[in-house]
């Protein structure tokens, strides 16, 4: 049911800090596509941004009930649009990740099927009637994440597929897990992960020995983790400026606007400006926090911290990734790394954040 919301009930502390955050990004894709072939990439990362407000706009006015109710054929169409994905989709880098639309548009499926799983887990999660979940509830709700993780990682993009799991594990751990199904998983978990080394691509196991010891092929596999470092250290306490970043502007760092650009913006803003992005998105998780705490019910509750789960999962993988801390992985920074289906969908999932928040008051 779509209805406005009144302006008086917007999270508009997190509105604030979201455009904080954007406007950083779109200063830090300028400088560090400054003078190349992407030099147009800051203009096309405002009209991802404007395009995002809007979706959030049209979410926080939609009933966050009324997006539950219609999951499932939701969950369905965006299997299906993986599935699609795999056999039409725009192959680059070596994956298959995009749906190529007449605009010009590239759509990455797998952006926007994270909202619908947040949902679904959410209304699978209000739908139990019992006070913890028991072992075949976990295994059905975990077989319908499990299975657009399945396809996203045959594209192969096992970074994305893995942002999956943090919304599963938020919302068994609020709707509460005996522990001895924890310690099974964990038991489960030491087994399949070593299994699941031997069945990664060669260019996945290339980056989990660049990650262990970049040194070893400076030239190849661990250049960027090595130049990524370089640049990090290299912003000192201030940083050296925009457009001055020595590893950002002379591009010994790959495409630095996108997965990388928190080495840029490291370089270029020091630890100031990196103590800032982290303070700023401390703010935006607790805010979500806040809105999940303030929920109408447990519907509410379950879809604030999927979603926060979600993006301190990428914040923690891609800020590790870049300080050598996490191995490489194609995890976007939210909100400041470049690309237009990573905004938009951040952008829908701060609406249905919204979409809590509003309704509060409402019995």
């Amino acid at each position: 049911m779509f209805q406005f919301a009144r302006f008086r009930d917007f999270d508009w502390t997190m509105f604030i800090v979201v455009l904080v955050i954007c406007g950083l990004s779109v200063l830090q894709i300028f400088s560090a596509t400054h003078d190349t072939v992407w030099q147009g990439s800051w203009w096309k990362q405002l009209i991802y941004i404007l395009g995002g407000l809007v979706l959030m706009w049209l979410v926080t006015n939609i009933d966050y009930h009324s997006l539950m109710g219609q999951v499932y054929p939701a969950y369905i169409a965006s299997v299906a649009l993986l599935a699609l994905v795999l056999l039409v989709g725009k192959r680059a880098f070596g994956s298959t990740r995009w749906i190529a639309l007449p605009t010009g548009i590239h759509l990455q499926i797998s952006e926007f099927a994270k909202i619908v799983v947040v949902v679904l887990v959410a209304r699978f999660l209000t739908e139990l009637k019992t006070d913890v979940i028991e072992a075949r509830e976990l295994a059905k709700l975990a077989g319908l994440v499990v299975i657009p993780m399945a396809l996203i990682a045959k594209e192969p993009d096992l970074g994305t597929a893995l942002t999956y799991i943090p919304i599963l594990a938020a919302g068994v751990f609020l709707a509460g897990m005996r522990w001895q199904y924890w310690l099974t998983i964990g038991l489960i978990a030491l087994v399949v992960v070593p299994a699941g080394f031997t069945m990664m691509q060669p260019y996945q196991k290339a980056r989990i020995a660049s990650f262990l010891d970049p040194e070893r092929d400076p030239q190849g596999n661990g250049y960027q983790l090595i130049q990524s470092k370089i640049a990090v250290g290299a912003g000192g306490t201030w940083g050296k400026g925009i457009t001055k970043g020595s590893q950002t502007q002379l591009r010994f760092l790959p495409v630095p606007h996108t997965d990388f650009i928190f080495s840029a913006f490291a370089e270029e803003h020091g630890f100031v400006g990196v103590m800032l992005v982290l303070i700023l998105y401390f703010i935006l998780l607790m805010q979500m926090v806040q809105d999940a705490q303030t929920a109408p019910d447990r519907a509410g509750m379950y879809c604030c911290m999927g979603v926060a789960a979600l993006i301190l999962f990428h914040i923690l993988v891609n800020v590790g990734m870049v300080v050598g801390r996490m191995p490489v992985t194609g995890i976007p920074l939210p909100l400041m790394s470049y690309g237009g289906s990573s905004v938009w969908s951040t952008f829908l999932m701060l609406g249905l954040v919204n979409s809590v928040r509003v309704r509060r008051f409402v019995n």
